[in-house]
């Protein structure tokens, strides 16, 4: 292990943090907020800076920086970045307790959007923004951004830390220099987020949040861009017009889009695209999962507490499909009460997530779609064992030690799930009964295996919120300290998929050579 390139570049990391935190006290110094929350900001920045500066200082004595440093320097990294940026939570008193401001900064970084936030109207404008910024940061990956400004790193080292943080089973160039992609990559996600911006900013205010109208629109967009989902008014998309709901709802499906296709279309490469095997099954499953949501409120219109129009019922099965299959878990409505298959349809949707090489997370429907075509290679090969594969992704052939990785990663995908399921079931919450006011009107649950199950499997996809007592309309404040920690490190699993996370804890990997 190269620890001083090591240090090096995590000095970078943390540096390049604190300049990141210039925004969100900028928004306390407009807004005209109290020292403390000018200060929230100032301290960690001034701590950051310190650290990252003497972490430049040792020499290098060799250069080299390995895949195996790769995958253990960005986990480091997003839990480093975490740790710092709770602080201001805890000074300005917004999130008083550490490990609470450190679930809520983790779930900003990661995109998940899950919150211990029971009131998000009792927070400051500078922590609305640094929540809802830190999603629209870790939306195409904290690493991908500092690669553009690191300038001694070398394409090797830059390509590890692009493997390590990047979603999907495969990640390659779109240019012959790492850094050219990575601006390519950010320029596309600037670019939508800014359309998008003022997309919203041309719709009317919310009634009761005319003053906030440009703010509001910002946070929906780093929300969307990132496909995290942290509110920032009551009810989530709730409050928002029909036209702002499609307008997010049509973006989300956009940056559940692999970005390279995006490049494709700007270099008009149509038919890259029109030729996308994983472009093609994700729209078949956006399409088909709304049309069963849809039909089920229709079915179901009399069971439904909300008395959905047929527009209403649309939107909302259109909204929270693209919510959910882009792991974003921003809502419009209460799904906890919808139907059964409804339901039943967004959690697998929660399963599946959107595209490789998008902001979203989940299993991604490129796996999906490789280990549909491994098994029925598998098939094929019991029945004729003389069968010679012959499957294609993408235009190209599928090796076997693709598929493997595919298989081995859906299998330690369901595992850790299980776990993180078994361990909050020893939660004293559970057994607890929950009040939940919507727009469904008030009811009450009881915190159990559904519950868990849900939380388990929305911080593991990066989605938020889940069912029952930890869904839209609740919050993870009740779970223990112990439970919260479990729950911030299976969201950083989930979103650097699994195996940089047990790269990093493995003590071989940290041994001198």
């Amino acid at each position: 292990m190269n620890y001083k390139k090591l240090g090096k570049i995590l000095g970078k990391i943390l540096f390049f943090e604190g300049l990141l935190m210039l925004a969100p006290m900028c928004i306390a110094l407009i807004y005209k907020e109290s020292f403390i929350n000018v200060l929230a900001f100032i301290v960690p920045i001034a701590a950051l800076m310190l650290t990252g500066g003497l972490l430049q200082l040792p020499k290098l004595t060799r250069n080299t920086f390995t895949q195996k440093e790769g995958f253990a320097l960005v986990p480091l990294g997003w839990i480093l970045m975490a740790m710092f940026g709770a602080i201001p939570f805890v000074i300005n008193g917004d999130i008083p307790n550490y490990v609470d401001a450190c679930f809520e900064i983790m779930s900003g970084f990661t995109t998940t959007g899950a919150s211990i936030v029971e009131d998000v109207t009792l927070l400051s404008h500078s922590t609305l923004f640094w929540r809802s910024f830190s999603h629209w940061i870790g939306g195409m990956g904290i690493l991908v951004f500092v690669l553009i400004f690191i300038p001694e790193s070398n394409e090797g080292s830059s390509m590890h830390l692009l493997r390590a943080e990047s979603p999907g089973p495969q990640v390659g160039k779109l240019s012959s220099k790492m850094k050219v992609t990575a601006r390519v990559l950010y320029l596309i996600y600037l670019g939508l987020t800014v359309m998008e911006i003022v997309l919203l900013v041309l719709d009317k205010p919310i009634p009761g949040y005319e003053g906030d109208h440009v703010f509001n629109s910002i946070l929906a967009s780093f929300g969307c861009a990132g496909t995290g989902g942290f509110g920032f008014i009551p009810g989530s998309m709730e409050l928002y017009s029909p036209y702002s709901q499609y307008v997010m709802a049509t973006f989300l499906l956009l940056y559940g889009t692999n970005f390279s296709l995006f490049y494709f279309m700007l270099l008009r490469r149509f038919r890259d695209v029109f030729r996308s095997d994983e472009l093609r099954t994700y729209w078949i499953i956006v399409a088909t999962g709304i049309v069963c949501v849809f039909t089920t409120l229709m079915l179901h219109a009399g069971e439904v507490a909300q008395e959905y129009t047929v527009e209403e019922a649309f939107r909302h099965s259109y909204f929270q499909v693209a919510s959910i299959v882009t792991t974003t878990g921003y809502t419009t409505s209460d799904f906890n009460v919808w139907p059964m298959t409804a339901v039943t349809v967004l959690i697998i949707l929660m399963v599946i997530g959107s595209m490789a090489g998008s902001t979203a997370g989940g299993i991604k429907v490129s796996r999906l779609y490789i280990a549909l075509r491994g098994s029925l290679i598998s098939v094929r090969q019991l029945i004729n064992p003389r069968y010679v594969p012959k499957a294609k992704y993408e235009g190209k052939s599928l090796e076997e030690r693709t598929i493997n990785g595919v298989f081995a990663f859906i299998t330690m995908y369901f595992f850790t799930l299980i776990v993180v399921v078994l361990i909050l079931s020893i939660d004293p919450i559970n057994g607890q009964t929950i009040a939940i006011t919507s727009d469904a009107g008030s009811y009450e649950v009881q915190h159990g295996f559904l519950s868990n199950f849900s939380a388990s499997l929305a911080c593991i996809s990066n989605i938020g919120p889940g069912l029952e007592g930890v869904g839209a309309y609740s919050s993870y404040v009740g779970y223990s300290a112990i439970s919260k920690i479990v729950l911030l490190l299976t969201m950083l699993i989930g979103r650097l998929e699994i195996l940089p996370v047990f790269i990093m804890f493995n003590p071989k990997t940290w041994k001198r050579f």
